[in-house]
């Protein structure tokens, strides 16, 4: 796809819309705007997507009779490969966690895929939703993932999934203000990003609430305390899935959660914040207007999933700021048959690209 420069369009839309809020009948003005709804004028106002058809699938072996892929997530190294991290379901229902690599998506299929239970320091414990950056003051890779408690595992060398040390946890327990809301959910799908000076980690809890912990960035990975609920809906609406980026060239925040739409299927809705302890001001979250969804995502291969789920957006770069391009919006996201039933882990997930139309092709 040619590629067209999306800032110069987002401009125009954003003077457009300034205009408008001067006539609008509810009397809110331009003068009026927030901080948080100035930087969304940065993102398009609307989201049309494009996605591929499954790019990566299960590459069962003998001793891995794997059945889905699930909760990608992938990162850019400076010699250009692609390097991404998945969550795999057996037949048992086990989750576990897989590596792959390439340097061009046209590869993505035929790459080899390496189960992170070989590694002896990770083994077969229970894993799950990887997040993988690199924290630049320390000169590591961090892998982020869930082993029912919020942990970690760190390398020099991310082209060697065996070097990935033994987790550790961020929190040892609970937060007691987790405790005290998840309900009947699930705490999980675990998110760190940084700024100048603070690391945050973020968290769902599959029971409407997003919560954030925080520490400093000469401190991490340790210290993380102060967990707050952040955004708070149903259950439906901020259910899993969650990911924040800073969007380049505004110093602003954009927040992806997925939801449960009123047919079942999974959406993604957004949210802009000027700082990482700003209040969260909506800005795509309607299962007909979403950021990623059924209704605005095309095919042209055929569709072939109704779920939009648990992806993460391509970043521009690789450290632990988690800066995303407007000019070039992808997202790698898990989708399945939407014909496909039966129990959670055995649904047969497999991850595909969405592009943004007006961005760069794959």
């Amino acid at each position: 796809m040619t590629r067209i420069r999306a800032k110069t369009l987002l401009a125009a839309v954003a003077i457009a819309t300034a205009a408008a809020l001067t006539t609008t009948t509810s009397g809110y003005s331009a003068d009026a705007q927030t901080d948080d709804e100035v930087a969304a004028a940065a993102l398009p106002t609307t989201y049309q997507w494009e996605s591929t058809g499954p790019l990566i699938g299960p590459k069962p072996n003998s001793g891995h009779n794997v059945v889905s892929v699930k909760d990608p997530t992938v990162v850019q190294d400076a010699s250009g490969k692609w390097h991404v991290f998945m969550t795999t379901a057996n037949t048992a229902g086990a989750w576990s966690l897989a590596y792959t690599s390439f340097t061009d998506w046209s590869q993505a299929g035929s790459a080899p895929h390496t189960f992170l239970d070989t590694n002896p320091n990770i083994g077969t414990r229970y894993a799950a939703a990887p997040h993988v950056f690199y924290f630049a003051p320390q000169n590591l890779w961090y892998l982020v993932y869930q082993t029912g408690l919020p942990s970690y595992s760190t390398t020099s060398n991310i082209n060697d999934p065996m070097s990935w040390s033994a987790p550790r946890n961020f929190q040892s327990s609970m937060p007691q203000i987790v405790r005290d809301n998840i309900g009947n959910g699930h705490w999980l799908d675990y998110w760190v990003i940084c700024d100048a000076t603070n690391c945050y980690l973020f968290s769902a809890d599959d029971n409407g609430h997003v919560y954030r912990a925080e520490t400093t960035v000469a401190n991490f990975p340790n210290g993380f305390t102060n967990t707050q609920i952040v955004l708070q809906d149903t259950k439906n609406n901020l259910f899993e899935g969650g990911a924040v980026y800073n969007i380049d060239g505004t110093g602003d925040y954009l927040l992806l959660w997925e939801s449960i739409g009123s047919n079942g299927a999974r959406y993604y809705r957004t949210y802009t914040a000027d700082t990482l302890r700003s209040t969260w001001q909506p800005q795509a979250t309607s299962q007909s207007a979403p950021f990623a969804g059924a209704s605005n995502v095309t095919f042209p291969s055929g569709r072939w999933t109704t779920d939009i789920s648990h992806g993460e957006l391509l970043r521009s770069g690789r450290d632990q700021t988690m800066t995303i391009d407007t000019d070039d919006l992808r997202m790698l996201y898990q989708g399945r048959d939407p014909n496909s039933g039966g129990d959670y882990s055995q649904l047969p997930y497999r991850l595909a690209l969405l592009t943004l139309e007006g961005g760069t092709s794959c």
